[in-house]
């Protein structure tokens, strides 16, 4: 991997339960912050993932971390815009990237 290509800053969040005043609330709190290669989807691949009603819309592309604890139940932020995390790929079983494929979410709510 190119470390050059890894030139995209983006923010993973987890849901965390905050008590505050006696009450509970649960918020979207950053967990890390990474470099990343940002990769949308091509025409071709678009339309293959739409006929089997997948809605991935781009991939994100950052270095393996042991312990790194990155789930599908985090969301990343990009650009002031949020996206839903579906799959995470260990690229090629080698531990040296990950490829995030995700969907953006439209109502961008915080």
């Amino acid at each position: 991997m190119n470390a050059g290509k890894l030139d995209k800053r983006i923010t993973f969040q987890h849901f965390t339960l905050v008590k505050k005043d006696g009450f509970s609330n649960e918020v979207w709190e950053d967990f890390k912050t990474v470099y990343a290669m940002v990769r949308t989807i091509s025409g071709r691949e678009f339309y293959q993932a739409a006929s089997v009603q997948n809605e991935y819309t781009t991939r994100f592309v950052i270095r393996y971390s042991a312990g790194e604890n990155i789930d599908e139940n985090m969301r990343i932020l990009y650009r002031n815009r949020t996206f839903e995390i579906v799959s995470i790929i260990n690229d090629n079983e080698r531990d040296e990237t990950l490829t995030i494929m995700v969907k953006e979410l439209k109502n961008n709510a915080n």
